[in-house]
């Protein structure tokens, strides 16, 4: 049977959207911008990696005029190296399907005189 992946692709697009300033706190909204997840994805996600240690979150320290205080996030130290890790393995992967895909993607035209 193969191993079940540690973080579904989802889970690792939200991790390289953290690692991309992982001491800074980010919101919920822009994380939801960089990765083009919903929120009914975008949350669980950070609530499962929280509740796993490897984020962090908190909520803004001071109520901004004419919004709601925004729920804050960012990787702990652990969650740091484990993210660096499995984002590390993702890209020969992700090269590994995409030349499957062009392979698969279509036929192919024989050149002239070959």
């Amino acid at each position: 049977m193969a191993r079940r992946a540690e973080f579904s692709a989802q889970t690792l697009s939200v991790l390289a959207a953290l690692c991309a300033e992982p001491r800074e706190w980010r919101h919920g909204y822009g994380m939801a911008r960089d990765t083009g997840l919903k929120s009914g994805s975008l949350y669980p996600i950070l609530i499962r990696l929280a509740e796993r240690g490897l984020v962090e979150a908190r909520w803004e320290e001071e109520q901004p005029a004419g919004r709601p205080r925004r729920h804050l996030y960012r990787l702990t130290p652990d969650g740091l190296a484990r993210a660096e890790a499995a984002l590390a393995g993702r890209a020969p992967l992700e090269r590994r399907r995409a030349a499957a895909a062009g392979r698969r993607g279509g036929r192919r035209v024989a050149r002239e005189g070959a």
